[in-house]
C-alpha cells in the first residue's frame, strides 16, 4: 500500500525521487489543503475507496489507516 501511495504523491508532487513513510506528513511534503484535497482525490482513485478527509489524517500512516478500514 505504501508503494501505491507514493506512487501517487510522486506523481502529484511531479517529483520522482520524493522519499515517503509511514511518518512522513503533509506538512513536511508542503502540500496545503487545495493540494491534500486533490491528492485524496487521487488516493480515492488509485485505491477505489471514499475516505473522509478529518483533521486526524495528518501523514501518510494516518491516511493508510483511513484506506484500510474503507476498503
Amino acid at each position: 500500500m505504501l508503494e501505491k501511495i507514493t506512487k501517487v504523491l510522486r506523481e502529484h508532487k511531479n517529483d520522482p525521487t520524493l522519499e515517503v513513510n509511514e511518518q512522513t506528513t503533509f506538512a513536511e511534503m508542503e502540500l496545503d489543503s487545495l493540494d491534500t484535497v486533490e491528492l485524496v482525490m487521487s488516493i480515492e482513485d488509485e485505491f477505489s475507496v471514499t475516505i473522509e478527509m478529518g483533521e486526524d489524517i495528518k501523514s501518510v500512516g494516518d491516511l493508510m489507516k483511513v484506506i484500510e478500514t474503507a476498503q
